[in-house]
């Protein structure tokens, strides 16, 4: 190969990887403005959220009764199916719509405990709760894809070709769904409506076969009944075997949370003003009640059915029902032609089910990490984070062996984790807001979640590893992509009161623009004039410049990027400019140059050194917004402006 044509090749590839970048939130987290116009009717976004939650049909079933066999039978199955309905109904249900009040722009439960806490307690919650974000999701495709491949391994017409080949399979599954996204994927909901109305459809026919099988054949009930007599003595140690159960159970309480991301795509009424989307608020109520009630009906009805009518073998790993309890009513009851379409129908809904997730990845990242500072400039551009996503897709089908059954505590634990943070979020609210019913209610499903997680890690502690291993690899990234953006400029823009403009204008005509910076101690008059009288020895400043002064409050220090406030006060005769930031050096180097585009002057600015050591400045710059001025004003200035000629002057002295 002609070595002359690396570079063009290479300058060819990073072009091609870094188109897509996104500018704005789209999709899922589109900020309001922008998803106005791709409002749907709250039916129609259901469907979308439906292809992710309804899709769990495909393995819930047939994990449901691999726990209850685990606990000592599978006559629990349906009981501990109906406590994850209860849990649904009157849980998640009241506490979701709660967030859609508080949350109506799709930033989710999230969001709101961000919102919350203060300062870097704030971000770092959201780092964690992003490494849970990832299990789920990442989860969510291998999984879906792993489910989709037992479809095709246990099609009659297929197993003789395919046996054996589950990991390959779900891998190709997973490497096709990264080159989807890789050419572009737009959420297209007249897709997803097809999808669920299909399987929904699907569904509806194979319960009701079964149900007809089970009241054909009373000895069916009369067995289960008697099962649960003889397993468990009382209806308290049913049920306590059932509360035991419950937290394997918990994935089918997914789509909650995508339920009220997407409310931008949600149509409201005409009258709705982003302050107040009453009408968008309303309908994703809505959406989230339908979708409730449809998949505990659904939940109910699937559990009952694959209990009485599937032999308890056929669960297990390797079993003809592993991970597709519903397929195998479908082919047994119903025939192979019916199966297999089932079987399409399931395959297809769980291919969408890891295109949502990815969106939903694609998505997350740039809404949370490029706004603390915590992701490299290519987190905003899609195909490279497809490329690792994929990557670790495909890691973690090769750890799980593309196993329904293994990932299913992974899954439930991201899950978990969403919902008992949304719960923590709206009983803080509601201790804010002094709501008595709501503080109980609210925190009484706290702990129903805090214990079923519990329970979960008690029994499988792989989700929860899994977790820590995303965490510790968010905040390692986060880390680094802070530490190398430190002197970006970060500052959206400056806003000065009439104050600082009238002080501005007053000194621009002299022709002389010249900014003592000062740390404020007292604020009066003889500060500032000790403060001068050092700067001008120091810095050999003549007696003849007049000068103004600097101070930079800093407001919040973790948030990365601002407005920057200027406020003009005159003490004792001098002029003072009180600036409000995040961080001081970045703070200086965007207001002088606001000032040089602003007046067409080149404006100098004054300090003295610290007596701080290099890693004390560095840690206190970081944390705190503060450090070593001097040095970090002048390279944010010198990375803002390469030219020499216009870029403001900073003078040291001491």
């Amino acid at each position: 190969m002609d070595s002359s044509n690396a570079p063009s090749w290479r300058s060819g590839l990073k072009s091609w990887l870094l188109q897509g970048k996104q500018d704005e939130q789209e999709g899922f987290y589109e900020e309001p403005p922008h998803a106005q116009s791709h409002t749907q009717p709250w039916w129609k976004v259901m469907c979308l959220t439906g292809v992710d939650y309804f899709s769990t049909l495909g393995y819930q079933p047939g994990i449901a009764a691999l726990a209850a066999i685990s606990a000592g039978s599978l006559a629990l199955s349906p009981i501990a199916t109906l406590v994850l309905v209860l849990v649904t109904l009157f849980g998640a249900l009241p506490m979701y719509r709660r967030v859609a009040q508080e949350s109506p722009h799709g930033d989710g439960s999230i969001s709101m405990l961000e919102r919350l806490l203060p300062r870097w307690q704030s971000k770092i919650l959201v780092l964690i709760l992003l490494g849970f974000v990832a299990t789920g999701f990442f989860i969510t495709i291998t999984l879906s894809a792993a489910d989709a491949t037992a479809h095709i391994v246990e099609n009659p017409f297929l197993t003789h070709y395919t046996e054996g080949w589950n990991v390959p399979i779900t891998l190709v599954l997973i490497l096709l769904l990264g080159a989807v996204f890789l050419k572009g994927f737009g959420e297209a909901i007249g897709i997803a409506v097809g999808l669920v109305v299909l399987f929904l459809g699907l569904n509806v026919v194979v319960l009701v076969d079964a149900f007809r099988q089970v009241l054909a054949t009373p000895v069916l009930w009369s067995n289960w009944t008697q099962a649960l007599g003889s397993s468990y003595g009382s209806p308290l140690a049913l049920i306590g075997a059932a509360l035991l159960v419950f937290p394997r159970l918990a994935l089918g309480l997914s789509g909650f949370e995508t339920g009220v991301v997407v409310m931008p795509l949600v149509k409201g009424d005409a009258s709705d003003t982003e302050a107040n989307p009453a009408g968008r608020i309303r309908n994703a109520r809505k959406l989230l009640t339908a979708a409730a009630l449809i998949m505990s009906v659904m939940l109910i009805g699937s559990s009952f059915a694959t209990t009485l009518l599937i032999p308890p073998q056929a669960f297990q790993d390797g079993g003809e029902a592993s991970g597709r309890a519903l397929a195998y009513l479908a082919h047994e009851r119903l025939g192979e032609v019916f199966g297999t379409v089932y079987d399409i129908s399931t395959i297809l809904i769980l291919w969408f089910a890891g295109a949502s997730a990815m969106a939903g990845l694609l998505n997350i990242v740039p809404r949370y990490l490029p706004r603390y500072g915590m992701a490299p400039a290519w987190a905003r551009m899609n195909r490279p984070l497809v490329l690792i996503f994929t990557a670790v897709s495909v890691l973690l089908t090769v750890i799980f062996r593309a196993d329904v059954n293994a990932q299913a505590a992974a899954y439930a634990t991201g899950v978990l984790v969403l919902i008992g943070s949304a719960s923590v979020a709206v009983t803080l609210s509601a201790v804010r807001r002094r709501a008595t019913a709501q503080i109980i209610g609210f925190g009484l499903v706290s702990l129903i979640f805090g214990y079923t997680l519990a329970v979960t890690f008690i029994d499988d502690l792989s989700g929860l590893r899994l977790g820590g291993l995303f965490i510790l690899a968010i905040m390692v990234v986060s880390l680094i992509s802070r530490v190398s953006r430190a002197t970006e400029l970060r500052t959206e823009r400056v806003e000065l009161d009439a104050g600082a403009r009238a002080i501005l204008d007053g000194a621009a005509r002299s022709q002389d623009l010249r900014f003592i910076a000062n740390e404020r101690n007292e604020g009066d008059a003889a500060e500032y004039i000790e403060k001068e009288r050092e700067v001008r020895t120091e810095t050999h400043l003549a007696q003849g410049h007049p000068v103004l002064f600097l101070e930079v409050t800093v407001a919040d220090p973790s948030e990365f990027s601002d407005v920057v406030e200027v406020r003009g006060v005159e003490i004792g005769g001098h002029q003072v400019l009180r600036l409000e930031s995040s961080a001081v050096p970045n703070a200086i180097a965007a207001f002088l140059l606001y000032v040089r585009d602003t007046y067409g002057q080149r404006p100098h600015v004054y300090f003295e050194w610290i007596e701080d050591s290099p890693v004390e400045a560095a840690g206190r710059f970081l944390l705190f917004g503060e450090g070593d001025v001097p040095p970090l004003t002048r390279e944010i200035l010198r990375r803002a402006e390469p030219n020499r000629e216009r870029r403001p002057v900073v003078h040291v002295g001491g």
